[in-house]
């Protein structure tokens, strides 16, 4: 006899639906599976003949197929191991086919018979109205496709309790979850902007990235604070709206790195991968790809201290996805596109000691060890990052002395009022979620400048050798500038505070 059970698979973020067939004839005992399952599909066979005999089913000694449609798809992971089993019971004749009529199940099958959680359960969710209107699913994922709340979700515990209700004998009720509900504001961190001494451009300079979405290079000497100054960045990120939280959660649920409770990611990612990540590590990659630590931080900030130190293949991948706001990876299997639209915060010194320039101690590099160091940094990675800012040591009286800086609280009202004005700025640009993220159709819209603001682009240019990227970027901190000063029109004062940040000049560092 002939079952299908619909389940879904997930490739990069996107769900593709699949059918699950199973034959039962006659021949010797076996079991096959085909359609491209990965080893851990191929060894479901085990996991799910010691459950079905421990949850008191019998297990067919016949010629079993079983056919993961489409063919083509490769199928990988646990979550196929539920809906095979159920078809192994309708087709044994042990349910009736039509109990599963409009529904969609998954979930790893443990040898006791009870479900164990399994990643990509929010993707799958979301893709499902139109095509069933129930999804079955071990009970630790249903917090999370319940915020999909798009059909549905039934939690289950054993194959026991599925069975009895598939069969009308046990009633489950289906989980609700209202996504507003967790949008509630996280408490805050324990690392506040008021404990870092002096520094007062360094975080007039981290404000400004924070309220546009702007990239950031600090550059300075060993324990100037600017490791301190990156991990406090979160603590003045704006909220995230309810599609900016779903957009994170996705990635975050394919990866299988939800936090635990927390079926949808309200606050903003900080990631910080170590100096020796590789290139796909960064980006994403793998035979099958899986999400990097890029996409990873999406909707939040990557922080990567002591830039030279990473690979040069790692730190080039950055370029385009930096751009576009995506990255694409294409394997032999196929290609898939995760999105990749963060803050990049960087750190780095500015020579092999780290006293290049400093005014107390001298540098011990020779220049041809300081040039070697700071090639590492390619000059186009340099113009896709919007501020550049030289930190000095901290003072004797800043770092001795008594008096508190501003708290994160302070300015993170600055910062949300800001992405306010941007909010509604943007309100008909679905794609647009701050500043840094326009396109140039978006400044000739938004970012108009007068005479004296084009005059003084002309004589930044000719001094400092700007590229036409490093334009735009300026013309986007200088509207972020502007929203933070309550004004709407981009005045010279804030041009020339963005090319402060931008006055990093490309022969003298090279």
């Amino acid at each position: 006899m002939l079952a299908k059970v619909e389940t879904a698979a997930v490739v990069g973020l996107s769900a593709v639906p699949v059918t699950v067939e199973v034959d039962v004839a006659d021949g010797l005992p076996g079991v096959t599976i085909v359609g491209l399952p990965d080893p851990t599909v191929r060894e479901s066979k085990e996991r799910i003949k010691s459950a079905l005999k421990n949850a008191q089913f019998a297990w067919p000694q016949t010629r079993i197929l079983v056919s993961l449609a489409p063919a083509d798809v490769r199928k990988e992971g646990s979550a196929f191991d539920f809906p095979i089993a159920l078809g192994l019971l309708a087709a044994s004749k042990q349910l009736e086919p039509a109990a599963f009529a409009e529904t969609v199940a998954l979930g790893e099958l443990a040898l006791d018979g009870s479900l164990r959680p399994v990643p990509g359960v929010l993707p799958i969710a979301l893709s499902l109205p139109g095509r069933a209107k129930r999804l079955l699913l071990p009970e630790a994922n249903a917090a999370e496709a319940a915020v999909a709340d798009k059909v549905a979700v039934v939690p289950i515990r054993h194959l026991q309790q599925a069975i009895a209700f598939l069969k009308g004998t046990e009633e489950i009720a289906p989980v609700k979850a209202d996504p507003q509900d967790w949008m509630r504001p996280q408490p805050p961190d324990a690392s506040d902007f008021s404990e870092v001494k002096g520094q007062a451009l360094a975080k007039r300079a981290i404000e400004v990235a924070v309220a546009g979405g702007h990239n950031l290079l600090l550059m300075g000497p060993p324990g100037a604070g600017k490791t301190m100054l990156a991990q406090r960045i979160p603590a003045i990120m704006p909220g995230m709206s309810l599609e900016e939280a779903l957009e994170t959660t996705r990635v975050y649920s394919v990866a299988n790195l939800l936090p635990a409770g927390r079926p949808l990611m309200t606050a903003r990612p900080f990631r910080a991968p170590h100096h020796t990540i590789s290139d796909a590590g960064l980006i994403g990659g793998g035979i099958i790809p899986k999400p990097g630590e890029l996409s990873l931080a999406h909707h939040g900030l990557l922080f990567l201290d002591e830039l030279p130190e990473f690979s040069r293949a790692a730190l080039e991948s950055l370029r385009q996805p930096l751009e576009e706001g995506a990255v694409t990876v294409a394997r032999i299997q196929g290609t898939v596109t995760f999105p990749a639209r963060c803050m990049l915060v960087a750190s780095m010194n500015l020579c092999p000691c780290g006293f290049s320039g400093d005014p107390t101690k001298s540098c011990l590099c020779s220049p041809s060890q300081i040039h070697k160091y700071r090639t590492k940094v390619s000059g186009p990675l340099l113009d896709r990052i919007d501020l550049h800012l030289e930190v000095p040591a901290v003072g004797l009286d800043d770092l001795t002395g008594d008096g508190q800086g501003e708290s994160s609280a302070s300015i993170r009202v600055r910062v949300e009022a800001a992405r306010a004005r941007q909010r509604r700025r943007f309100r008909e640009e679905t794609s647009l979620f701050c500043n840094a993220q326009m396109r140039h159709r978006h400044l000739k819209r938004w970012c108009r400048i007068g005479p004296e603001g084009r005059e003084l682009f002309r004589k930044a240019i000719q001094t400092l050798g700007l590229s036409a990227r490093a334009y735009d970027k300026i013309l986007k901190v200088g509207r972020t500038l502007a929203d933070l000063a309550g004004s709407e029109e981009i005045q010279p004062e804030h041009l020339a505070e963005a090319i402060q940040y931008r006055a990093l000049d490309r022969s003298t560092w090279i």
